[in-house]
């Protein structure tokens, strides 16, 4: 059992905000009360938090003892739930693979992942999608992986996504590449709506792109090559959120990056609650001022834009319209990373500094309370997946993070198997002290 006392507790599923004891008992919050006096747990061995050696091994809930932390200055929060990660397996486990993806999340305050399905071989059939559930069940974290929206991501043909969903995918997307054909992005999301299935979108025409990663603009003209125009998404986000609207899909608008964009969202939303969209930390923190900066540290797809492209991002987020924040954790080698910016992959780990940007430049800056932060990160899309997670109550999942908001770090090396990330040496406040899922601490500081 661990007892959690003096903690500052955060609950967006019943707007919970204050000074709470946490009493965790067998995977499950057992007790959250204003005060849980360690002496009146009969039955159990109390030990102090500085008497408890500080390993994931010892600090495994055996049963037998009681493990009492003073987390007197931390939030409590629950853990994250993000739904959209890349952990490379099957078939790039040289850049990530399910368990060093899984220890990454837990460093970062991430108790549930949904995985991305451009994998090799990709997530278009029952047998890989048993690999994936098999092997992240073995993890310290929650594991689940969406199923790809067409057969080998080539947008030709559908895969069998009853069947799929029946065997264990949350959801369908074929993120990394656009479904170009709109009768088969329409008949997708027919098949999702009476699946009651959440169905994603990675929005970005080609016919708009002439170099991937980089804005087209400021960052472009430095590297001298094209880049990739905003209009490239704004085409695709219109005619898919017009598809939705008319098949009533839960359609989910991926990491979405330009003003544009996130008004289509904000029209679409206004109509109907099946509407969603994600942002991620790097483009609500970050501009292509960072790619010019950094290079292909910087370069994700879609890419960094501009300041009223950041700002609108974070207006949406405020007033709802974007309703998820997921980090697109796209781990790439140090190799990859060092080619030529036209040649090298884009994407960004992102996992370990989630929270700890959302809090810098959406709750420090005033933007969004913690229990909003918390409501787009954590339970939106417990909710959209339908997962068990995402809020902290008796009787819930014991999956939560002990986050000291003050404290200032510099990051030096992350626990992801790659380190591609603009954020390596910067100057961070707010930092995850420890992370517990299913009951049992997974990360500590």
């Amino acid at each position: 059992m661990i007892l959690i006392k003096n903690c500052h507790l955060i609950d967006p599923k019943t707007q919970t905000d204050g000074k709470r004891d946490i009493l965790i008992k067998d995977g499950r919050i057992a007790a959250i009360k204003a005060a849980i006096a360690a002496e009146v747990i009969s039955g159990y061995d109390a030990k102090t938090d500085a008497e408890t050696a500080k390993t994931a091994e010892n600090t495994a809930d055996c049963g037998c003892c009681l493990r009492v932390i003073d987390a007197d200055g931390m939030y409590a929060l629950p853990g994250l739930v993000d739904a959209h990660v890349h952990f490379r397996d099957p078939g790039f486990t040289h850049k990530e693979d399910i368990e060093t993806g899984a220890r990454s999340a837990a460093a970062g305050g991430v108790t549930s992942v949904v995985l991305m399905a451009n994998t090799n071989p990709h997530v278009d059939n029952v047998e890989t999608l048993r690999y994936v559930m098999e092997k992240g069940a073995k993890t310290g974290i929650n594991v689940y992986t969406c199923a790809n929206v067409t057969m080998d991501m080539a947008g030709k043909e559908m895969v069998d996504m009853e069947s799929l969903l029946k065997a264990g995918a949350v959801g369908f997307t074929d993120d990394g590449v656009p479904i170009l054909d709109a009768n088969l992005a329409r008949k997708a999301m027919e098949e999702a709506a009476r699946l009651d299935a959440p169905i994603s979108f990675h929005e970005e025409n080609p016919a708009f792109i002439k170099n991937n990663g980089i804005n087209a603009g400021k960052a472009s003209a430095h590297f001298g090559i094209g880049g990739s125009d905003r209009q490239a998404e704004i085409d695709m986000v219109e005619r898919d959120l017009a598809i939705a609207l008319e098949t009533g899909a839960d359609v989910v608008i991926q990491h979405i990056s330009s003003k544009e964009a996130v008004e289509l969202v904000r029209c679409a939303a206004a109509k109907s609650s099946r509407i969603h969209a994600e942002a991620t930390p790097h483009h609500f923190s970050l501009t292509e001022d960072a790619a010019i900066a950094h290079g292909t540290m910087a370069k994700m797809n879609p890419p960094l834009r501009e300041e009223a492209d950041r700002q609108a991002i974070i207006a949406a987020l405020k007033d709802g319209t974007i309703d998820l924040i997921a980090t697109d954790h796209a781990p790439h080698t140090a190799e990859e990373k060092a080619q030529d910016v036209t040649k090298a992959p884009s994407g960004i780990i992102g996992l370990e500094t989630s929270l700890t940007l959302g809090w810098m430049h959406l709750v420090k800056t005033g933007e969004l309370t913690a229990l909003q932060l918390m409501e787009k990160a954590s339970y939106n899309p417990a909710k959209l997946y339908k997962l068990d997670a995402g809020y902290l109550a008796e009787g819930g999942p014991a999956d939560l993070v002990l986050f000291d908001a003050d404290r200032a770090w510099k990051p030096e090396k992350f626990v992801s198997k790659s380190q591609n990330t603009p954020f390596i040496g910067a100057d961070l406040t707010g930092q995850i002290m420890m992370t517990i899922c299913k009951g049992k601490v997974v990360y500590e500081a």
